[in-house]
């Protein structure tokens, strides 16, 4: 009697449900956001940028903690961003105010289309980087301002401003304020200054005491003003970043001149 020959089944491909699932929620946020800016309706399209960025740093852990890990949602998350904090926030601010720089004539119209493309182009820039060096880079660290920081800059800006205005200041008043913003923006995320990862803290279940009053100070201040909170927030971890990367450069010039001066002594 002949035996039946083995048929080894191929595993079924597929993707991890659960971690693609906060990914498209964050990629839904950031398109909800670009019609939210097409119909006026600006502070609903900022905060929906901060609802895809709090949605994409959770797809990051689940997919951690459940070990549901894959190369198609790295890839997949990557697009994800490019839509909520590159597209979405580049958009909103040409709607928003950049649009408006043609009433000053054809030049300046040019200008506002630049600057929001400009920001756009960054930060698909700043994610392909990211990609390249994902296991070689220090994971303390970011290259370059993280593209859902830049994002929440030019949002929170918007926010603040469309709230209850920003030292009396009006969108009509933040036209040509609005393209540095962008510019800045985008120029940062491609830069080579560094900012600190939160990923990479706290190392152990213990913080410093110092946090505490701090995370209480932040929550109670976006319970009574959250967009000008947000915005100030913000813009302290952008200016971290130029001022860490001065303090290393300086750090290294010290150690340079102790090696030299240590090698004349000898």
């Amino acid at each position: 009697m002949e035996e039946t020959p083995t048929v080894t089944r191929k595993p079924r491909r597929g993707i991890y449900l659960l971690p693609n699932l906060f990914t498209t929620g964050a990629m839904f946020a950031g398109y909800f956001a670009i019609i939210s800016a097409i119909g006026g309706r600006f502070t609903d399209a900022a905060i929906a940028v901060f609802v895809a960025a709090i949605l994409d740093g959770l797809d990051g852990r689940v997919a951690r903690l459940t070990g549901t890990q894959s190369e198609f949602g790295v890839q997949y998350d990557s697009l994800s961003d490019l839509v909520s904090f590159g597209v979405a926030p580049s958009l909103v601010l040409y709607t928003w105010s950049l649009s408006s720089l043609k009433a000053y004539g054809p030049g300046w119209g040019k200008l506002g289309w630049a600057a929001a493309f400009i920001y756009a182009a960054c930060a698909a820039l700043r994610l392909a980087r990211f990609n390249t060096q994902v296991g070689v880079a220090d994971k303390r660290y970011f290259q370059g301002l993280a593209s859902p920081a830049a994002a929440a800059l030019c949002m929170s800006f918007v926010w603040a401003i469309e709230d209850k205005g920003l030292f009396g200041a009006t969108a009509s008043d933040m036209d040509f304020v609005t393209p540095v913003v962008a510019i800045v923006a985008g120029l940062l995320m491609v830069s080579r200054v560094r900012y600190f990862s939160f990923k990479a803290a706290p190392k152990s279940d213990r913080v410093p005491f110092i946090w505490i009053p701090a995370a209480m100070l932040i929550l109670t201040g976006l319970a009574v003003d959250p967009p000008r909170v947000v915005l100030t927030v913000t813009v302290l971890y952008v200016i971290s970043g130029p001022a860490l990367t001065l303090w290393g450069l300086r750090k290294k010039r010290s150690a340079r001149a102790l090696r030299g001066s240590g090698r004349d002594i000898e």
